[in-house]
């Protein structure tokens, strides 16, 4: 039997990327997998794209008033939720001396708001057993020249995995989070840095990376299905790094 049949998931940000990769997987594995985005037209493709099993909201998970949409309309189309990936971020490399107000808050209202509106808002409608997962980073656990606040960010994420797992765990929800490292994903194309610059500073972060190559999404997405199945039913509140070695070694 498929590890997830009957099972209901949220996956924000899941229009491509980790998030795709991982909606892609569940489906296979027997789930009935929501996805959120931002830009209607992308949910609305990759919805098609994943098949009948799969749902595309439209929802700006910085934005509390449309994760409680989201979520009544989830209520009214599935009834619960069995898993809640919380995926959706952004990356906005800039040096300090650089760093303005909306650098921070854009970084700040997706990558920490956004976490916490998904998991409050979506709370209500996980069954039990239920398991929340959140994207980190390995730049949480090694200093890269340029993404302070993307790290700080993240590093919050990493905090609220703890604390919320301490809270919710006598509801029989727990709480994980997978410490992404480079991964093969249209994030760095939104970094706003040109592709050649890009790939040199890809290039770069590669050779602090004993697996000496990007992370494919299938990879990440493999490690997301560990934290969402009985398999992993003693862990909770771990950060499980699927970083090539990247902040260990």
């Amino acid at each position: 039997m498929a590890r997830l049949t009957g099972k209901n998931v949220l996956i924000t940000g899941g229009t491509t990327g980790i998030g795709y990769a991982t909606a892609q997987l569940f489906i296979q594995e027997g789930a009935r997998v929501v996805i959120t985005g931002q830009n209607a037209e992308r949910v609305a493709e990759a919805a098609r794209n994943l098949g009948p099993s799969a749902t595309g909201i439209r929802a700006n998970v910085a934005s509390a008033t449309e994760m409680v949409a989201a979520a009544s309309r989830i209520k009214a189309e599935l009834g619960g939720l069995d898993v809640v990936f919380a995926n959706a971020g952004v990356a906005l490399p800039k040096n300090i001396s650089e760093i303005d107000e909306e650098h921070v808050d854009t970084q700040i209202d997706v990558n920490f708001k956004g976490v916490l509106y998904t998991v409050q808002t979506t709370l209500p409608l996980l069954r039990k057993p239920a398991s929340i997962i959140l994207t980190s980073t390995a730049m949480t656990e090694r200093g890269i020249a340029g993404m302070s606040v993307y790290a700080a960010t993240k590093a919050a994420v990493r905090s609220l995995a703890r604390t919320l797992a301490a809270e919710l765990a006598d509801r029989d929800i727990r709480v994980n989070v997978v410490g992404a490292g480079l991964t093969e994903t249209p994030i760095y194309g939104k970094l706003g840095l040109p592709a050649a610059a890009v790939q040199e500073w890809a290039g770069q972060l590669l050779k602090g990376v004993p697996a000496k190559r990007l992370a494919k999404p299938a990879e990440i997405a493999n490690a997301v299905l560990f934290l969402a199945t009985n398999e992993s039913s003693y862990v909770n509140g771990a950060n499980l790094q699927v970083d090539g070695g990247m902040a260990t070694v």
